[in-house]
């Protein structure tokens, strides 16, 4: 049982998602690509699912994680603001030390659960 175990962080304000794993991804490959549309191909989204997220980021922060300019004879792009990276980053480093803070509680309870293919 060499399963890998996967530990996801959702930041919720009053019940609503704000940051979770696939934003999370979605502002990383942004960040990487320069493109909106390129970071959610590479996630396997559509163009209007990676422009309705990062819209919704937008909206709730207090100012923009994410700039585009359109494309055109000078190209166009996205990136992300001061403020996209500042989230971005303490969205890394909580999930790190959340993954740190609980290994032993995850090793305790990977090391109770059965072979599940035996079951199927």
């Amino acid at each position: 049982m060499t399963d890998a175990v996967s530990l996801r962080l959702r930041l919720l304000f009053s019940d609503r998602l704000v940051l979770g794993p696939g934003k999370a991804e979605l502002l990383s490959g942004i960040a990487a690509t320069g493109s909106i549309s390129a970071a959610g191909r590479a996630m396997g989204m559509s163009y209007k699912r990676a422009w309705s997220l990062v819209e919704e980021l937008n909206a709730a922060f207090a100012t923009p994680l994410v700039v585009s300019a359109r494309g055109g004879a000078g190209g166009g792009g996205a990136s992300l603001t001061e403020a996209g990276q500042i989230v971005l980053d303490a969205y890394h480093s909580m999930l790190a030390r959340t993954e740190a803070a609980c290994a032993e509680d995850i090793a305790r309870i990977s090391a109770l659960r059965g072979d599940m293919s035996v079951r199927k």
